[in-house]
């Protein structure tokens, strides 16, 4: 099943994501090398595609997991969590419609 995984920055944590960003982005690689990962990306905190000092408000991640259990723990062990860029994660099944 689909679901959809979300964080939400602390405020004053782009350094701590920047600097974890590179093990992040392993993991989501290992998803999408397995066919799991339907998307992934950050949600800037201002209208722009770089948006530089203002940094991020979150992170969005739609997967394929054998459970709700597995997607919680999956997230739990992102280094985003890890290191303490999510204030608050939350895991939702997702039915996609569209496309």
């Amino acid at each position: 099943m689909l679901y959809a995984l979300t964080g939400t920055d602390q405020p004053g944590t782009l350094a701590t994501r920047m600097a974890v960003r590179d093990a992040h982005l392993a993991r989501l690689k290992a998803l999408l090398d397995a066919g799991r990962l339907v998307l992934a990306g950050p949600l800037p905190a201002v209208d722009s595609p770089d948006p530089g000092p203002a940094g991020f408000t979150g992170s969005l991640v739609v997967a394929e997991f054998a459970s709700l259990a597995e997607a919680q723990a999956w997230l739990a062990a992102d280094p985003y969590v890890e290191h303490g860029v999510f204030a608050e994660t939350r895991v939702q099944p997702f039915k996609k419609v569209f496309p």
